[in-house]
């Protein structure tokens, strides 16, 4: 085994992810030497749009990490101004909202694939002095009241006074300190498609829900424009059989149905997905020396974009609460502990939340009725077309990205 003083330092890091990246941001801007252990290669490649949305609480938590990052984002990302909801071709809602482009003033959302998003993270961790070490695959923990001892599934080993698990939903730090996910996973899935802009312009930048969809025969579609392209996500239904939708042969039939022969040509990923909706037991270990984060901690579907904002503010958070434990342990406690129970409340109501949109996503016959009087009322009652529009994503006041704590 390799020394293990050889990486210590203050903090480990577990995840070279957007959360464990941002973590490693806000650790150092509190004067704390970070290393990030990444179980991938240093060229790795990870395809997909994946987190599209970086809301502006997350903006500003990257710019506080590091100034000048969210307005980097924030400029390269696409904020579309207008979302338009259909019901069986015809449409319920639209609205454009004004033109905030040229202010400084960051934006609602900056819309990019989540390769962007790393990119712009790793590149602010090397110029802030972190230090990374990949082909770490982390496979032991070892919590005591006065550190932490991480090894790899090659031997090598770090200790540091605490560590921060940001390695995703099959973290190897939360299953080597045994903390279960509790929650449940949904029957019906989604298939999700990125295509490229085609050649000689950009669409339309405007995001448009379309229940019960009649070129996806009666399926609900949802487009998302980001930088270079767009997203298409397709609700499958629960007795759609394997291969219908979901394989890249399938989406050469259904695709140029929803979004014209030329755009269908220029699909750069897919993917299938199930709704999860999961949180962690505890957010550390009972030593307070491990502190999960992200999808170490949760899982959510996708709707509302509570993923990765969440997983942010966790960060953050996170490194709030070790700068107070480092700087003066007597308070270690109270801080690691407000920090477990503020973000897990945190994910709590992100899940009851995302629970919300996926009942509403997947009606039982009430349902289907209600959104069906719905739309033939929005044209005389706007409201019955706002609500089309919004039920979609869950309830919006809470603390999905709340703003971590200043001790």
């Amino acid at each position: 085994m390799a020394d293990p003083a050889a990486g210590e330092g203050p903090v480990l890091v577990v995840g070279a992810g957007p959360v464990g990246m941002t973590a490693a941001l806000a650790l150092r801007a509190r004067g704390l030497a970070v290393t990030v252990l990444e179980s991938g290669a240093k060229d790795r490649v990870r395809p997909g749009s994946r987190a599209l949305f970086v809301h502006r609480q997350s903006l500003r938590l990257l710019e506080r990490a590091r100034p000048g990052l969210g307005q980097r984002v924030a400029a390269y990302g696409t904020t579309w101004r207008t979302r338009r909801t259909l019901y069986r071709g015809r449409q319920v809602f639209a609205q454009t909202f004004p033109d905030s482009s040229g202010t400084s003033e960051l934006p609602a959302f900056a819309s990019l694939r989540q390769v962007d998003t790393e990119r712009f993270l790793y590149e602010a961790c090397l110029e802030a002095g972190v230090d990374f070490r990949f082909d770490a695959e982390v496979t032991g923990v070892e919590a005591t009241g006065t550190g932490v001892t991480v090894t790899a599934a090659d031997g090598d080993g770090w200790t540091a006074g605490h560590v921060i698990a940001a390695d995703g939903a099959r973290s190897g730090v939360r299953e080597a300190l045994g903390i279960p996910l509790e929650g449940t996973r949904s029957e019906g899935y989604h298939v999700v498609v990125d295509v490229a802009d085609p050649a000689g312009g950009e669409l339309s930048a405007e995001r448009v829900f379309h229940y019960e969809h009649p070129a996806a025969g009666g399926r609900t579609v949802l487009r998302v424009p980001f930088t270079g392209g767009f997203q298409i996500d397709l609700q499958c239904r629960a007795d759609d059989p394997p291969g219908t939708y979901d394989t890249e042969q399938a989406v050469r039939r259904w695709l140029p149905r929803l979004v014209g022969a030329d755009c269908a040509h220029h699909v750069l990923w897919m993917s299938r997905y199930h709704f999860l909706r999961k949180v962690a037991a505890s957010f550390t270990d009972p030593t307070g020396r491990v502190l999960l984060a992200g999808e170490a901690a949760h899982l959510f579907p996708p709707f509302g974009a509570r993923g990765m904002n969440s997983g942010i503010a966790d960060a953050v958070s996170a490194a709030d609460a070790i700068s107070v434990a480092c700087s003066d342990p007597s308070r270690a406690p109270v801080a690691i502990g407000e920090f477990a129970s503020t973000r897990r409340r945190a994910a709590l109501f992100n899940s009851v939340a995302a629970g919300a949109a996926l009942d509403h996503m997947r009606p039982r016959r009430w349902g289907r009725m209600t959104q069906r009087a719905a739309a033939t009322l929005a044209p005389v009652v706007p409201r019955c077309g706002a609500w089309l529009e919004h039920a979609p994503y869950g309830p919006r006041n809470g603390p999905m990205a709340d703003a971590a704590r200043k001790y």
